[in-house]
């Protein structure tokens, strides 16, 4: 993962497709810019979707039928 990535975002999330055995995870992270992008933990955090708001990137995930974990990560003050 890059310096950039791990240390200027808001919050992330995880998201699974409950589905596959074991359980699919992808990351949904709000960057200080206020973007919003959706990352395969599995392809080394490669970056699969890129938007403008939260509304969108939950939209993508919940079209492939992805359920968020609940509680969410805050990056620490």
């Amino acid at each position: 993962m890059s310096t950039t990535l791990s240390t200027e975002w808001e919050f992330a999330e995880i998201w699974v497709d409950p589905y596959l055995s074991p359980p699919y995870i992808l990351m949904l992270v709000k960057d200080h810019s206020g973007k919003f992008s959706i990352y395969n933990l599995a392809e080394s955090y490669r970056t699969i979707f890129a938007g403008d708001t939260y509304e969108e990137a939950k939209m993508w995930l919940l079209e492939d039928e992805y359920e968020r974990v609940t509680g969410r990560l805050c990056q620490p003050e």
